[in-house]
């Protein structure tokens, strides 16, 4: 119990101070002000956020060519998970890399630091405490769990993601420890990050419309969310080694930050688009090309060697999908409003990218703050997207992880 109470102690204050490193460099690149970071880039000058991606591309690339030239290979949380040991010093620049460079308006999440962090501090306190192997594999996990709980407030989700996807086992060896660590690191992280819910959504109520769009919609959704994933893959597979980093990732940062003094949208990870689409108030064409150009340059970021997460650009490249397509069902059949749409999409689509329904669904309702109301269409929209994804990878139609 001591070790559990610790590791969550220890993920909490990673991310916690992931948290502050964030809203520092946010402020540095972009002034600070009382609202979101897309309010933050709306008010600034315009410039700033060319500056600001120039500055992450330059800065990003001579510290990733630096630490992967001269510093020992980086072990992923799901390697620690299987019993490999995590180098301290690697692993915390890398995940400060990814930090920094989320900060200045790079398309990239930003919760694989802290679950990074929460894995490297669990590894660490199980070694001195020398429990069992399946011990350590357990409390690994619940330590990177408990990192993405402290830093996006979302206790329950970072213990579904270490019980469904990293340890894929449910019992009360697993989900006891991941209940106490993710709870501990959320209640420590508080802080310094916000209790009140990532997006704001009003409350919804169940409307026939939406039910049979989420029958028809999930199985297109899951075809969507494939390509996604496939996209990801064969942008990581294809980053450039050794010195090209230095030539290609600046570039691509720079080609971004051009993009965004159209569509400033497209910045940071994924949560001012999600936004945006939330909310309902662009048009069906301008969300469309939203969309596109958010996957394009999440794809671009990880090909040019940037590594992170894809959690928060899912959630917005989802709820985008869901705003769109749902608004061209309500001029068909009227009755909901496009952010039930957005967020019944979301929560199919990260679904079918994290291959984990459960962890994805309680997810959204975390970060959204939403009701029973709409469980029933995610529930069935869901369903139709991870089948549609599962037999796509089963038959291997596409060649995805």
């Amino acid at each position: 119990m001591v070790v559990t109470a610790l590791v969550g102690v220890g993920a909490g204050v990673g991310g916690l101070c992931a948290s502050l490193l964030l809203r520092l460099v946010e402020t540095l690149a972009y002034g600070s002000s009382s609202g979101s970071f897309l309010d933050d880039v709306l008010q600034a000058d315009p410039s700033r956020r060319v500056i600001a991606l120039c500055a992450a591309g330059v800065f990003a690339a001579l510290a990733w060519w630096a630490l992967r030239r001269w510093g020992t290979p980086v072990v992923s949380v799901e390697a620690s998970v299987a019993g490999k040991r995590m180098p301290w010093i690697v692993s915390i620049l890398n995940a400060a890399i990814q930090i920094v460079i989320v900060g200045l308006g790079a398309s990239i999440g930003k919760e694989v630091a802290p679950r990074e962090i929460g894995a490297l501090i669990a590894g660490w306190l199980t070694d001195k405490a020398r429990v069992t192997a399946r011990e350590r594999r357990i409390l690994v996990a619940c330590g990177a769990g408990a990192g993405l709980a402290a830093v996006y407030n979302v206790p329950l989700g970072g213990a579904l993601l270490a019980v469904e996807i990293l340890l894929a086992e449910i019992s009360f060896a697993t989900v006891l420890p991941a209940l106490a660590t993710s709870a501990i690191a959320a209640l420590v992280a508080r802080l310094v990050v916000p209790i009140e819910p990532l997006y704001h959504l009003p409350q919804f109520t169940l409307s026939p419309t939406i039910v049979v769009w989420s029958i028809v919609a999930g199985p297109i959704i899951g075809f969507a969310a494939v390509g996604f994933v496939w996209l990801m893959k064969a942008a990581g597979d294809r980053r450039p080694r050794g010195w090209r980093i230095l030539v290609i990732m600046p570039l691509v940062f720079a080609g971004v930050g051009f993009l965004s003094l159209a569509f400033p949208a497209i910045l940071g990870n994924g949560q001012a688009l999600g936004q945006v689409a939330f909310d309902g108030a662009v048009g069906i064409p301008l969300i469309t090309i939203l969309l596109l150009l958010k996957a394009a340059a999440t794809t671009a970021t990880i090909g040019s060697g940037g590594a992170g997460g894809t959690l928060q650009p899912s959630v917005a490249v989802g709820a985008a999908f869901g705003a769109a397509t749902g608004g061209l069902w309500l001029m068909l059949w009227p009755g909901s409003p496009v952010a039930a749409f957005a967020f019944i999409a979301a929560a199919a689509f990260l679904a079918s990218t994290m291959r984990a329904p459960l962890t994805a669904l309680v997810l959204l309702i975390e970060f959204t703050g939403q009701g029973p109301a709409l469980l029933v269409p995610a529930i069935l929209a869901i369903g139709g997207s991870v089948a549609v994804s599962y037999v796509i990878r089963r038959r291997r139609l596409v060649d995805v992880p």
